[in-house]
Formats: C-alpha cells, sequence, structure tokens
C-alpha cells in the first residue's frame, strides 16, 4: 500500500461528501492507494480550519493557491463553486496534479475547453463527478444496453427533477441568478451526463427553458427553474431530457426510461436499489416489467455488502467515485468520465441553450 496526500477546496455539502469518502475508500475497496487527509481549503482560513477539524484532516489552507502549492498535496479534488474550476484546475495541473473536478465541469464550454486542454496537455489522471451514474443499478443497466439485451435502443426518456424551489415563497439565494446557477446549469447535467452514458453522443437538442416564480422575497430570479430538451443521438435513437427544482413532490427524481426492440428498462434514483426490467419474451400472458433489487451480483455491491437486498446508498456512490480516482491516478489510464466527457455535457448544455432562445434545433459541439 501507497500513501497518497488529498487535498480537498471546499467544505460544503460535496467537499465533506469527498473528505468522507476519501476516508473511507482504502477500507471499503482495499485500494493499493491509500488516501491521506491533508489538507482541505475553503472561503477563509477560519472555515478550512472548522472543516479541518471536523473531517480529520491534517491541516487548513489559507486559500486554495496554498493547497495547490503545497507538495504534500499530491492530488486535488474541487469542490468549490463553478466559475473557480478553471483556475484551479489549471494550476493543480501546472504542479503535476490529479483533480478530479465536481460537476458540472466549469461555468462556460469556453472554461470547459481550456481544461480539458490543460489535462490532457500534462497528461494527469483528471474526471468530472457525476455520482449518480456509479449506482450498482444504473452501472448494471449500462451493460444490459451495451450487450444488446434491449435490441435496438430506440427511446430514452430522462429527468432529474426537485423540489427545493418549489414554494414560490421561498427567498431569493445564489441559486436563483446567474445562467450557471439555474436548473439548466445545476440540475440538467445530471441527466445529459445519464443519456450520454446510456446511449453516447447527442448530435442536436430543441429546447425550452422557463422561470415560473421570478419574483422571490429578496431578489428577481433571472435564470430558470426548469427545461425540457429532445434530442436526437448520434446513433439515431431519439430521447426526451426534463429537469427543474420547482418539481413538488420530488426529493431526488433522477430517473429514466429505456425502450427497446426486445426489452425495456426503468430507474428511479428514490429508489435506487431497484432496477426495473422487461424483456419480450415467453408468453405474452406472463410479460411484464420486474423488480432487481441489487446485490452482490452488480457492480461495486460487494463491497459494501455481502447480501442482496439491503442496498447501498448516496455516500457510496461518491466512495465508488474516489476508489475510480485513485484507480486512474494508479494505473495511468483514463476513468470515465473525465474532463472530455465533462465538456461533452457542457456542450449538450450550451447547444440547448442556444435553441431555447432562438427556437430552432441546434447542432451539439463544434
Amino acid at each position: 500500500m501507497t500513501e497518497i496526500g488529498i487535498g480537498v477546496i471546499g467544505g460544503g455539502y460535496m467537499g465533506k461528501a469527498h473528505s468522507v469518502a476519501m476516508a473511507a475508500v482504502g477500507a471499503v475497496f482495499e485500494t493499493r492507494l491509500r488516501p491521506r487527509l491533508e489538507m482541505i481549503a475553503a472561503s477563509s482560513l477560519e472555515s478550512a480550519e472548522r472543516y479541518r477539524a471536523a473531517f480529520g484532516f491534517a491541516r487548513a489552507a489559507p486559500d486554495w493557491r496554498a493547497l495547490v502549492d503545497d507538495p504534500r498535496v499530491e492530488a486535488v479534488i474541487i469542490a468549490s463553486p463553478q466559475e473557480t474550476h478553471r483556475e484551479i484546475a489549471e494550476a493543480a495541473f501546472a504542479r503535476g496534479k490529479a483533480v478530479l473536478c465536481e460537476k458540472p465541469l466549469a461555468d462556460t464550454v469556453a472554461n470547459a475547453l481550456a481544461m480539458v486542454a490543460a489535462a490532457e496537455a500534462a497528461g494527469l489522471p483528471n474526471m468530472t463527478g457525476f455520482n449518480y451514474s456509479r449506482t450498482p443499478a444504473t452501472q448494471f443497466a449500462r451493460q444490459l444496453i451495451a450487450q444488446g439485451t434491449l435490441g435496438d435502443v430506440t427511446w430514452l426518456r430522462l429527468e432529474h427533477t426537485e423540489d427545493f424551489l418549489s414554494d414560490p415563497a421561498a427567498p431569493f439565494n445564489w441559486r436563483c441568478t446567474g445562467p450557471a446557477n439555474g436548473n439548466m446549469g445545476d440540475l440538467a447535467p445530471h441527466p445529459i451526463n445519464a443519456a450520454l452514458a446510456l446511449m453516447g453522443p447527442i448530435a442536436r437538442v430543441s429546447a425550452d427553458m422557463e422561470t415560473v416564480h421570478a419574483d422571490r422575497p429578496g431578489g428577481r430570479v433571472d435564470n430558470d427553474d426548469h427545461a425540457q430538451i429532445m434530442c436526437r443521438f448520434a446513433n439515431g435513437a431519439m430521447g426526451h431530457i426534463y429537469s427543474s427544482r420547482i418539481a413538488t413532490g420530488r426529493k431526488m427524481g433522477y430517473a429514466y426510461e429505456v425502450t427497446g426492440t426486445r426489452g425495456a428498462i426503468r430507474f428511479d434514483q428514490e429508489d435506487q436499489n431497484a432496477l426495473w426490467l422487461y424483456l419480450a419474451e415467453g408468453p405474452e400472458a406472463t410479460r411484464g416489467f420486474r423488480k432487481i433489487l441489487t446485490g452482490p451480483a452488480h457492480p461495486d455491491y460487494a463491497a459494501f455488502c455481502q447480501r442482496p437486498g439491503h442496498g447501498t446508498g448516496y455516500q457510496d456512490q461518491i466512495i465508488i467515485e474516489a476508489r475510480d480516482f485513485l484507480q486512474a491516478i494508479e494505473t495511468g489510464e483514463p476513468v470515465w468520465p473525465t474532463f472530455r466527457d465533462g465538456l461533452a455535457v457542457a456542450e449538450v448544455i450550451e447547444a440547448a441553450m442556444t435553441s431555447a432562445e432562438t427556437g430552432h434545433w441546434t447542432k451539439v459541439g463544434a
């Protein structure tokens, strides 16, 4: 076993999740690289010191630059606001350090392109943090599609729906201003990443966006509350993606339906340990969707529990992600999703925003 010094930038929701994952991943997966929680940075040294004590880091950094410059920090996790991602990543690569960057990769396609260029020029391990695609159920769904179990896939419906801003009386906050902080910049990347993972590149889109609750106590909202995207995949399949932060009653509606010529799949993150599978075989009278409970036979489940049906949770997705990041560092081989995969999501977002503005189908990418 070899120790590796981990630096985390940002101590909030995702900063904590990554810190906990790095503390646990060695024991869960018995990794050859064993993370050492070396340093954490936040908006101030005072905040960083508080997170250091809470999460078990050796040291607190006065700012992210000090963390990236420190020789005992060998790999960097970026969990700070997306407008800061490019500068931090470029600095880390310049110092020879692997980077795991939380989604979305950047606040603009231009910045995402620059981050990909920096990563590939440096030849260093890089990953974009899309944790939901790592559940055992969704990994299994990807396997079924790749193996042709569903036949030719003709249609996908994907969504990411939550209700944290469904109440029009909820006060104005940072999520209510700036395109990158709206629904399209914040939630839509998750189902888009799922679409790319399940079916491959998206060729063109037709999108619509809407701000439903424009006036909130404390300010006027200038970004979108929900959006829908019709899409045509490069392989010819059709799809629809919906994302919303005002979907009353939905807490984690990361869900999808996949329809093929010989079968179909349904999944909902609110029941993340189950996958519903339909196979067009046998007598019509006995056909139907069957519920498959994830267990040791499914990807990455056995590391957490030796029996089916007991289930994995949100934090386990981040631990799987941590294992993948360590694997990329150890082997030097890319592990999906890389920065380039994060860029692919950003390009779909940009095309969707252009389509919503022009009212026309829009090609994705250059």
